[in-house]
């Protein structure tokens, strides 16, 4: 804070609240817009901070009138009540009920972890130099320009943008940094047997439904025995770890409650019927006996273009 005036970083830390929040309630309206300094940067008097700080409070007080008026909301549940600022409003977040299907939390695509062969796109605000698209490398770090090596396996979209905030701010004065996600490779599950396109596929997210992975994958065959699928999950120690899975009750009967997720590196292995593994023993055996008790003549014939192919 120099002669008095605060940035948008000083702001966001005295109010508890992130330089982005106070960015939406600027261009949505909330607030007045900030004064500017001969950088083009936000800058902040005391009397500007004082009409921010009232403004959060008029958000809060919907939140604990709320837990004045509902309390058996909250205290007849388990677990965290969770209260979320959007762009909009104050979102308040019960813990799931017992009505919520045990194992099934949704995904939620911020909370997606970075790894080696992801490709990022970093925007930084008014500053190109410090932008530009990057791999992870094998050992998940990010070759930064200007920065160095920066260790980001494991990192959310979010926590990777604060961690460049805290690299950037020795160069730049309250950076704005957006992170975006170009390549998802980090990340594979595979689908083998009886299936359109049995092979390697990348997820774009932490986890993967059985029936997501079937429809990526082609889906079965007619000769896929579907109530016998197994999802394998691989170890080191050659321990792996094997679930059964009725594919034909997710596709056909609708029976979610077997959809199953699977995590990176899990194989879904769809077998072959019974009478599909003794039609493929049978047909070269019926082939050759065909061939056979047709007479000399054909088997003539049949080992003259055998000769000719092998010419």
């Amino acid at each position: 804070m120099a002669n008095g005036r605060m940035t948008i970083t000083d702001v966001a830390d005295r109010l508890g609240v992130t330089t982005k929040t106070i960015m939406r309630w600027e261009k949505s309206g909330k607030i007045n817009r900030a004064k500017r300094d001969w950088r083009g940067w936000r800058v902040y008097e005391k009397e500007d901070f004082r009409k921010l700080k009232e403004f959060k409070e008029t958000l809060i007080i919907p939140v604990l009138a709320f837990f004045l008026l509902f309390p058996a909301a909250v205290t007849g549940q388990e677990g965290e009540v969770s209260v979320v600022e959007t762009q909009d409003a104050i979102e308040i977040s019960l813990p799931q009920t017992s009505a919520a299907e045990p194992g099934k939390t949704p995904f939620d695509p911020m909370k997606y972890t970075l790894g080696p062969e992801d490709v990022v796109e970093i925007t930084v605000m008014r500053h190109p130099e410090f932008s530009g698209k990057y791999s992870i490398s094998m050992d998940g770090k990010l070759q930064y320009k200007f920065v160095g090596d920066i260790d980001v396996n494991g990192l959310t979209k979010a926590q990777l943008e604060e961690k460049l905030r805290d690299a950037l701010s020795v160069y730049v004065i309250a950076p704005e940094v957006n992170v975006t996600v170009v390549e998802y490779k980090s990340k594979v599950f595979y689908v083998l047997g009886e299936v359109g396109t049995p092979g390697k596929y990348y997820m774009r997210s932490e986890t993967i439904s059985v029936r997501d992975a079937a429809f990526q994958a082609g889906l079965p065959t007619h000769s896929a025995a579907m109530r016998k699928c197994q999802i394998i999950t691989p170890d080191p120690k050659g321990n792996a770890r094997i679930k059964k899975v009725d594919l034909y009750s997710i596709l056909y009967g609708g029976n979610l409650k077997r959809n199953v997720l699977m995590k990176p590196g899990d194989v879904l292995y769809v077998p072959s019927t019974v009478m599909a593994k003794v039609i493929r023993v049978i047909n070269p055996v019926a082939s050759t006996v065909g061939i056979a008790s047709s007479g000399p003549e054909s088997v003539g014939t049949a080992k003259g273009a055998v000769d000719t192919l092998a010419k």
